[in-house]
């Protein structure tokens, strides 16, 4: 009974802001790292068969592909870690707001947790409340870890803006494919445009993705449109979107991250509960 108590208070102070953005950014990094680790393997496919015939072309390319899947599997860990303690951050800050305000009363298997959240104090000594003393140290412990909801502020914002910048950095290569392929719908539909089918071209060079001095460096003509109807570039374009879309739901759950925790530790602070509660 106690256990089903405990559980059906904590239901009734879930932070619903963070367990959606929890959702959201595992969803969001799951999304990123999975679709960008393969669209980055399509990617180096396509140079080595399409646009370079010298490996020394493009064997810088193949070590920051390699280097950057390298990221993507740190980048996986870290965030999932970092969402289920700011998940539990939220559940301890909201706790301690709804229980400032009346909306949340916490039970006997609580009480460690309350103490560390709220200051309030801890359960008697005696002897048949052993088991839940135990538990109620637990969660004190826990508190220690995730009682300064400051830290958590300051750590999101950052994160959030190195976000950005990877947000950023996943729009290029949609950027890039996106031109290819218009360039072949170009290509394919003659009359759109007055340029000549051979001056349309695709030119990895531009992009830096290929050295100046790289052979061929580009491809033009029925060339680029048989390359833009393969299946490894329709499916890597189609990854690099998905990618982008995955950064985009993670930044979106980080923004939401920072406003709940930054909401809570107001609150707090205001209710004179200080830095550290």
């Amino acid at each position: 009974m106690c256990l089903l108590e405990c559980c059906a208070r904590c239901l009734v102070g879930a932070p619903f802001a963070s367990l959606v953005a929890t959702g959201l950014c595992f969803f969001g990094v799951a999304l990123f790292c999975g679709c960008g680790h393969e669209a980055l393997t399509g990617t180096e496919k396509l140079i080595e068969t399409y646009f370079s015939k010298n490996y020394q072309d493009y064997e810088y390319l193949i070590n920051v592909i390699h280097a950057f899947q390298y990221v993507i599997y740190g980048t996986a860990s870290f965030f999932f870690l970092y969402g289920a303690l700011l998940l539990a951050e939220g559940f301890y800050t909201t706790g301690a707001v709804r229980q400032i305000f009346g909306d949340y009363k916490t039970t006997i298997c609580g009480k460690g947790l309350s103490a560390t959240v709220t200051g309030g104090q801890k359960g008697r000594g005696s002897r048949g409340q052993h088991q839940a003393h135990s538990l109620e140290r637990v969660c004190h412990c826990l508190g220690k870890w995730l009682g300064h909801p400051d830290k958590f502020v300051g750590i999101t914002y950052a994160l959030t803006v190195v976000w950005l910048l990877v947000f950023a950095c996943s729009a290029v290569p949609v950027y890039i494919y996106f031109n290819t392929w218009t360039t072949c719908q170009s290509i394919a539909f003659p009359s759109k445009t007055s340029a000549s089918i051979g001056s349309l071209c695709a030119d990895a060079r531009m992009y830096g993705v290929l050295p100046w001095n790289a052979f061929p460096g580009k491809v033009c003509g029925s060339n680029l449109l048989s390359i833009c109807k393969t299946a490894e570039f329709q499916m890597t374009f189609h990854l690099f979107i998905a990618a982008f879309v995955g950064a985009a739901a993670t930044l979106v759950s980080l923004l939401t991250f920072m406003i709940a925790a930054t909401y809570n530790f107001a609150v707090l602070k205001l209710m004179g509960r200080g830095t550290k509660f």
